[in-house]
């Protein structure tokens, strides 16, 4: 199972999940100037991204959205992103939150499962029923695929549909999540996590200790970090033994270069460098629970 290169990464590089939403404003200015074309830029970045941080990333992940704003030179930048992620042989994660049923979703699993936006794992949205994940199943079993669905997310919004109370007497995020670890006891690796890992932000860590101990074989995906305002303190709450979630950081990452005077010229390095105290923090944070 794919979940188990994920775990052994993280237990070599730390649990840093380096997020390449790039944006044109995030692309030093020397960068954009030195190419005739969009896509050739974008390209250019993440790739020094890429080549500075490979070795201590324990996957990427790269969100469309920042993508299918720049049109055709957008996506073929996404492209050719996720295909030099996987040439590193690290994890590359396609935060594509898609959420439909049916052939629509079908379609959905072939385009990212296969072809020119091939990634290792997929984000989805189960708020519309858990028949937005059945097409993808087949790709865990067939083609060594992850994906990790939203459960809690970060944004204050969430409040306005993830904490409805339920019937049960439970959040609807505690409902979406123990269906989520049931699904994922069909998918388990070695390591004792599932491929169907969870979304859940970490900026709420009064909750994270509970989560943690009751969806035992779901690996987090955890954004919130850095801009969001999460802290090395609340994602200490959601790991187990150092283990079992990705920590994603964006703008903390791509940015860091803005932080340093004359930094444009060095952002590979600045990001590297990011990168590298973002695993320490989480490592320093973890030892002392």
């Amino acid at each position: 199972m794919i979940i188990d290169k994920l775990y052994d990464d993280v237990a070599k590089k730390g649990n840093v999940c380096v997020g390449l939403d790039t944006a044109l404003e995030y692309i030093p200015k020397h960068v954009l100037n030195s190419h005739e074309n969009i896509e050739d830029a974008v390209f250019e970045f993440n790739k020094t991204i890429i080549d500075s941080t490979y070795d201590i990333a324990a996957c990427y992940k790269v969100q469309i959205a920042y993508y299918e704003a720049l049109g055709m030179e957008g996506f073929r930048a996404y492209s050719r992103t996720l295909k030099y992620i996987r040439d590193k042989k690290v994890l590359a994660i396609a935060d594509i939150k898609r959420g439909d049923i049916a052939k629509t979703a079908e379609m959905y699993a072939k385009a990212h499962f296969k072809g020119e936006f091939e990634s290792d794992f997929v984000t989805l949205n189960p708020y519309m029923g858990f028949d937005t994940l059945e097409p993808y199943l087949p790709y865990l079993e067939n083609d060594n695929k992850g994906m990790f669905v939203l459960i809690r997310t970060s944004n204050k919004g969430a409040e306005d549909i993830q904490y409805i109370d339920t019937k049960e007497d439970k959040k609807l995020y505690n409902v979406v999540g123990e269906k989520v670890n049931s699904l994922g006891k069909k998918y388990l690796g070695n390591c004792g996590y599932s491929s169907i890992g969870g979304v859940i932000g970490c900026t709420h860590q009064e909750e994270g200790a509970q989560l943690r101990h009751n969806l035992d074989s779901v690996f987090f995906l955890i954004p919130g970090y850095g801009a969001q305002g999460g802290t090395a303190q609340d994602i200490a709450a959601y790991l187990k033994n150092g283990n079992g979630g990705v920590v994603n950081s964006s703008r903390g990452i791509l940015l860091a270069y803005k932080k340093r005077e004359k930094g444009e010229k060095n952002y590979g390095e600045c990001a590297r460098e990011e990168s590298i105290r973002i695993r320490d923090d989480i490592f320093k944070a973890f030892s002392k629970k």
